[in-house]
């Protein structure tokens, strides 16, 4: 069994200050295998927001998989912006902006969409899809394949479609080819788990699209500051939204989906609290 946090938007720079000594308690609490954050460390790409950013993540004992998203890309530094989109980000957080991690059960191969030369969506070219298949595949059959990007995959129902990350179509048809398990992504500050059929239909193999909301930022648009702790023992996944509430002080279980790995891949079984 593998347990997972994960969480994302952290917008350190623009953040609830409540909320990042709970978050840390609770992830502490689940003992996580692995914390994967997908994106958005900071809110403005500058060396002090990345330090706090930092300063946190060392605060957690767990191994972790990172990924930038466009806000750890410097907005009004169009120098920087062009030249060099993720000096900071690489000087504070990690110079290997696609990481990977893996063991015995698990596989996580990090993603970056974040491009400088947009200001908010996303894109994924068929070099990183490629590459990242090879490394997946060398894991064997047996591991859980696990794929971390900012930009979404899939989208709730306010959503504007252009915030699905660019060739997102593409990269399911490959991803199922070679049998990645989940997606997980951040990016729209909302929570979300749904098999690949809902959007892209029957690609040969049902892979799960799992977003997580905003960890500590004050923009928190429709639902409450949230992270994801997702099990995983195969053939069963659970994937839990876990969300902080300032008046009860307390981060508590909002929602529960589960599913079964079956020959097609990942089957919702059911949701509740």
């Amino acid at each position: 069994m593998r347990t997972l946090v994960h969480i994302s938007d952290l917008h350190f720079g623009r953040l609830d200050p409540r909320t990042v000594p709970a978050l840390r308690e609770a992830i502490v609490a689940s003992r996580p295998n692995i914390l994967v954050v997908s994106g958005d460390l900071t809110q403005r790409a500058r060396n002090a927001q990345f330090a706090s950013a930092r300063r946190f993540l060392d605060s957690l004992p767990v191994p972790r998989v990172v990924v930038p998203g466009n806000h750890d890309v410097p907005l009004y530094n169009l120098m920087a912006r062009w030249l060099w989109p993720l000096a900071a980000y690489r000087r504070h957080i990690g110079d290997n902006v696609e990481p990977f991690y893996a063991d015995g059960e698990i596989a996580i191969l990090g993603v970056n969409t974040a491009r400088s030369f947009t200001f908010k969506n996303g894109r994924i070219n068929q070099g990183q899809i490629l590459r990242g298949c090879a490394r997946l595949d060398s894991c064997g059959s047996g591991v859980t394949r696990v794929v971390v990007t900012h930009h979404p995959f899939d989208l709730p129902g306010t959503a504007n479609n252009d915030e699905v990350v660019g060739r997102a179509s593409m990269a399911i048809q490959e991803f199922a080819r070679c049998r990645v398990d989940m997606i997980l992504s951040g990016h729209l500050h909302f929570s979300h788990a749904s098999p690949t059929p809902v959007c892209y239909g029957d690609t040969g193999y049902t892979a799960l699209l799992v977003q997580a909301g905003t960890a500590t930022s004050s923009r928190r648009r429709e639902e409450l500051n949230s992270f994801n702790l997702i099990r995983i023992d195969r053939p069963l996944a659970a994937v839990e939204r876990r969300s902080w509430d300032n008046q009860r002080r307390d981060v508590t279980v909002i929602n529960t989906d589960r599913f079964r790995l079956t020959p097609a891949g990942w089957a919702r079984l059911a949701s509740g609290p």
